[in-house]
């Protein structure tokens, strides 16, 4: 058995996790970070929403709260989403014995740390999509 360096190691780990290959596990966690419903709970928890924009407090919210919120996701999605996150370590279920039983969900630090890149995603939607908007049926226009 061969013993490695730190600047081995980390040589390794950067060949390991490169996206851009085909076998590389960090396309799994792309694939999840990318979904629309994952940006939108991130960002709901990240306190986003009541501020209509504006870097809020991240903040517990029961689930009921995060479906109001995501309007069109059907219950299935949401909970398969938070199942998801909740797997990844992104989010926390708290379950708190009171009748009825209270459930809430929050952001743990490494989705704190996740939810800053899909606020930058949110917001960069939402402040081009009068642009994006024109340009495709600029191109629409073209390609008829």
């Amino acid at each position: 058995m061969t013993t490695t360096n730190a600047a081995q190691r980390r040589a390794r780990a950067k060949v390991e996790y490169n996206a851009f290959l085909a076998a590389c596990p960090s396309r799994q966690l792309l694939d999840r970070i990318s979904d629309k419903w994952v940006v939108l709970v991130l960002c709901a928890l990240g306190g986003d929403a009541a501020q209509t924009g504006a870097a809020g407090d991240a903040m517990a919210m029961r689930y009921s709260e995060i479906s109001r919120l995501l309007a069109g996701a059907s219950q299935k999605m949401l909970t398969q989403t938070l199942r998801a996150l909740e797997r990844d370590g992104v989010v926390t279920r708290t379950v708190t014995p009171t009748v009825p039983v209270t459930v809430t969900y929050e952001l743990t630090d490494l989705g704190l740390s996740l939810h800053e890149v899909s606020r930058g995603l949110r917001n960069w939607a939402q402040n081009h999509m009068e642009e994006v908007l024109t340009r495709r049926t600029a191109y629409d226009d073209r390609a008829s």
